[in-house]
């Protein structure tokens, strides 16, 4: 169990974006970055920062509250993945990224990721985000083991295509939405924030309490 706790761990290479002062200082350096068309990434290309800020949008589009590059999740996952990240992990997820867009210029038929919009992306999205049987969810974590456990052991690894895929986008949803919920106007305007805590109240109802909004993180 040990062994398989650490290697879920080390699969999920976005993973576990809990709320440190680390992550949360680099989500504030973040917060008055210029809008995705003129923003200039730190780590991935000029092209995958467009293809990846194009994603989040899809995943996250501006409705009556702001899209993810309005308060620019693009930009946080483009430092956490240059200033966080261990390296043997950023490769694997560059690895599952490359994959993921291949596939979705496949499927436009387009040549270059600059080229690619949110209806080429929504499609390829669809596909991976889809619920999973359960069957399929512990055949994708065993790929996933067996590949972290032959790059630890210093062999080749392998990883299927389709798996590689799934996983980018399941990892890549978690991390913009925790991204967007803890961004300072979706936690002060959009969630129900309370900066000084009152009262505990242990069963309230949550529409009496905050309208029916989340608490902000």
């Amino acid at each position: 169990m040990e062994r398989r706790s650490a290697l879920k761990n080390m699969g999920l290479a976005f993973g576990y974006a809990v709320a440190t002062p680390t992550l949360l200082s680099l989500l504030q350096s973040c917060k008055d970055k210029p809008a995705y068309a003129e923003w200039v990434p730190g780590f991935l290309s000029r092209e995958q920062g467009q293809a990846l800020a194009r994603t989040v949008d899809v995943i996250l589009p501006k409705t009556d509250t702001p899209s993810a590059t309005e308060v620019n999740v693009h930009a946080f996952i483009d430092a956490y993945l240059d200033e966080v990240m261990p390296l043997e992990q950023r490769d694997y997820v560059m690895m599952k990224m490359e994959r993921f867009y291949a596939k979705v210029l496949e499927g436009s038929g387009k040549e270059n990721l600059s080229e690619i919009e949110a209806g080429d992306i929504e499609p390829v999205l669809a596909t991976y985000l889809r619920k999973r049987t359960d069957e399929e969810e512990e055949l994708h974590m065993e790929a996933v083991m067996n590949y972290m456990q032959a790059v630890m052991e210093g062999g080749e690894a392998t990883l299927d295509d389709e798996v590689a895929r799934f996983t980018f986008a399941n990892e890549l949803r978690d991390l913009a939405t925790w991204a967007y919920k803890s961004s300072e106007y979706v936690g002060e305007e959009v969630l129900a924030y309370l900066p000084i805590p009152g009262e505990y109240i242990a069963c309230g109802d949550l529409d009496t309490l905050t309208g029916g909004k989340a608490w902000s993180e």
